[in-house]
């Protein structure tokens, strides 16, 4: 497992990134598989030290920010959401592991379970996507008064989503294949 630590408008100190990479050693311990990626961004904004933790192990993204006025406790904070997270995310796959054995009767069942079946769809939208511009884009999502927009970018010829941020600050995804 790959583990960054970066900091912004902070020095991170050795303590500090000992701290942190101990703490996030704490989140890789729950995953029998450690090939993945562990970002942590150390930041402070007026009197808040925030800390942003970003883990991608398997294909699976998960994210937590806490902001205190202690840095060690943002990270403990950053941390315990993260948990939390992992947690949820393993009831909920063992749950539905449990729920086609007892369908099925065995281990076909087992080979079917598939995170994607986990949430239940219940609307799905089509929609014509014209190239724009990720700006035209941003501006047609206030428009609509949506938190996200999917569109397809005329410069790179593919489908971007750009998203409204906490911050009021707008994100742009674009995927890598």
């Amino acid at each position: 497992m790959q583990i960054v630590i970066k900091g912004k408008n902070i020095d991170v100190t050795p303590a500090l990134r000992d701290y942190a990479e101990k703490k996030v050693t704490k989140i890789i311990s729950f995953f029998d598989e450690v090939a993945g990626r562990t970002d942590v961004m150390l930041r402070t904004e007026r009197e808040l030290h925030i800390v942003e933790v970003t883990v991608t192990v398997n294909g699976l993204i998960l994210r937590g920010e806490e902001a205190t006025s202690d840095m060690y406790a943002s990270i403990d904070g950053v941390v315990d959401k993260i948990e939390r997270q992992i947690k949820k995310y393993k009831t909920r796959i063992n749950r539905k592991l449990r729920k086609d054995q007892s369908n099925a009767g065995g281990a076909a069942a087992t080979a079917k379970a598939d995170v994607g079946e986990l949430t239940k769809i219940v609307k799905t939208k089509r929609f014509a996507m014209k190239p724009m511009s990720a700006e035209e884009a941003a501006m047609q999502m206030d428009l609509l008064g949506h938190s996200f927009f999917v569109f397809a970018n005329a410069e790179t010829d593919e489908v971007n989503v750009i998203y409204k941020r906490k911050d009021g600050a707008y994100g742009l995804i674009e995927p890598e294949f």
